[in-house]
């Protein structure tokens, strides 16, 4: 299968070689809201050492991956068809992993309990262009999160066709069970940034229960 390597450029040591295909489909590119998302890991704004980490819809596996550079326990999940694409990054970049990093299949609405307990993160980047994927995604992450797990999820601003509508529903969704927090652009990687993407901080709403 045709592919090529995106270069991500890392702070500290050599960049990370990630192989992408000509032909697949979306998850077998590295998407802006990747890199955004990789590059702000680095800032050093999310502790990530010993920490557990799990990527949704990882596609490439860049931001998993830069996540265990930076010393995180990871498992990078996607679709079956994507896993030998996940095992080559993993093994082209293994010399710069400093945590572990291992890959799954995870079809969202699914099963999890092979991924608990919940880990200390969970990342998304670009998960949320399909609109039947909404629910299933929703339902994954609300059986994968434990009242610590610290979700980011960074996205771009899409103003085409239904995606505005698509990303306001699933944002109305997570609301009902989740408490959103944006992350001032001021705080991204200051090259790796732009208007147009965003990164959303999201954690479990914590229940009262009456005394």
């Amino acid at each position: 299968m045709a592919g090529f390597v995106r270069e991500l450029e890392r702070r500290a040591g050599p960049a990370l070689r990630l192989e992408q295909r000509a032909a697949g489909g979306v998850g077998c590119v590295v998407w802006d809201a990747a890199l955004v998302l990789a590059k702000f890991l680095e800032t050093g704004a999310c502790p990530l050492a010993r920490r557990h980490v799990l990527e949704l819809g990882a596609g490439t596996g860049a931001v998993g991956i830069m996540a265990a550079t930076l010393g995180a326990n990871v498992t990078v999940t996607d679709l079956e068809e994507l896993q030998e694409l996940l095992m080559v990054n993993i093994e082209n970049n293994k010399h710069l992993i400093t945590g572990s990093v291992r890959a799954k299949v995870l079809k969202w609405g699914e099963d999890v309990t092979e991924f608990q307990p919940p880990p200390d993160y969970i990342l998304m980047a670009d998960c949320i262009y399909y609109e039947e994927s909404l629910e299933p995604l929703l339902k994954t992450l609300k059986d994968l999160t434990g009242p610590d797990t610290c979700v980011l999820c960074c996205y771009e601003q899409r103003t085409m066709g239904k995606n505005p509508e698509i990303e306001r529903k699933y944002f109305e969704l997570l609301q009902r069970d989740f408490e959103l927090e944006k992350i001032p652009l001021d705080r991204h990687d200051e090259e790796y940034r732009s208007e147009d993407i965003h990164i959303v901080s999201i954690h479990r709403k914590q229940m009262n229960f009456p005394s």
